[in-house]
C-alpha cells in the first residue's frame, strides 16, 4: 500500500471541503475556492480523521494515482490556507523588472521589454528589481508562471546572467585560458 496515499488529510477548521459523486472535489478557504475532477476510480471520503484516499484494486495504474491523487488534494488545502510562492532572482548588468499595474515588466537584454499579466489567482511582488516573488493559491500555476518567466533568460554557465531560482545554484563553466 502506498505510504503517501493511505496518510490522511487534515483539513482545518477554516476550510471546507465537499466531494461530488463525480470525484469532483471542492475546496474553499481563506485565499478562496479550488475545484478538481479527479480519476473516478480512486474513492475519495471524508471521515473524522481528515480526508482519505483509496484504491479500487492493486492495479499498476491505480497504485500510480493513489499517491497522486492525495497529494494533489492535500496541495488544494494547502494552497487555499496558505497559498504557495516562488522566488526568482534577475542576474545581469541592466537586467532587472518592475511592475506597471497588473503588469510585469522584464528588461532582459532584449530590444523589447518582456510583460507577463497577472491572472488565474496569480500575483507578482517585487521586494527590488531583481527579485520577483509569484504567489498564488494553485501550486501548479505558480510553478507554471515562474518556469514560463524563467525560460526568457535562463542562466548562462559562464557569467550566471539570467533569471534563476532563489534555491537554485548554477554550475558555473571556466572561461577561455590565454596563452
Amino acid at each position: 500500500m502506498s505510504r503517501i496515499g493511505r496518510a490522511p488529510i487534515a483539513v482545518p477548521a477554516n476550510v471546507t471541503v465537499t466531494v461530488d459523486a463525480e470525484n469532483l472535489v471542492t475546496v474553499k478557504g481563506p485565499l478562496g475556492t479550488l475545484t478538481r475532477r479527479f480519476v473516478p476510480a480512486m474513492h475519495i471520503a471524508q471521515t473524522e480523521k481528515g480526508i482519505e484516499v483509496s484504491r479500487p484494486d492493486d492495479e499498476a495504474k491505480n497504485r500510480a494515482l493513489h499517491g497522486l491523487t492525495r497529494t494533489l488534494v492535500h496541495n488544494m488545502v494547502v494552497g487555499v490556507t496558505t497559498g504557495y510562492a516562488k522566488t526568482l532572482q534577475i542576474n545581469g548588468v541592466g537586467y532587472r523588472a518592475e511592475k506597471q499595474g497588473k503588469r510585469l515588466v522584464l528588461s532582459l537584454g532584449y530590444s523589447h521589454p518582456v510583460y507577463f499579466e497577472e491572472g488565474d489567482g496569480i500575483s507578482f511582488e517585487l521586494p527590488d528589481n531583481t527579485t520577483i516573488v509569484v504567489k498564488g493559491m494553485d501550486k501548479q500555476a505558480v510553478g507554471q508562471t515562474a518556469a514560463k518567466i524563467r525560460a526568457k533568460r535562463p542562466p548562462e554557465p559562464y557569467l550566471g546572467k539570467g533569471i534563476k531560482y532563489a534555491d537554485e545554484k548554477i554550475r558555473r563553466k571556466a572561461g577561455k585560458t590565454g596563452k
